[in-house]
């Protein structure tokens, strides 16, 4: 084959897989989206979470 429609076909191909690509990530990215808009997220109660406190021996802060 001449080298013109060799490289001529390795473009279509290129454009094809390129095609490909972005359709799968846009239907990845919808799928994404419908599943963030359903959950749900409850909001917490921050007086229920341990408080933190400076351990004296090495600062470092723990719950207590």
């Amino acid at each position: 084959m001449p080298p013109l429609i060799v490289f001529a076909l390795g473009v279509m191909g290129a454009a094809m897989v390129v095609r490909w690509c972005a359709r799968e990530v846009q239907r990845v990215n919808t799928e994404l989206d419908e599943l963030r808009a359903k959950a749900s997220v409850e909001p917490l109660d921050r007086s229920t979470l341990p408080k933190l406190k400076p351990d004296p021996k090495t600062g470092e802060y723990r719950p207590g």
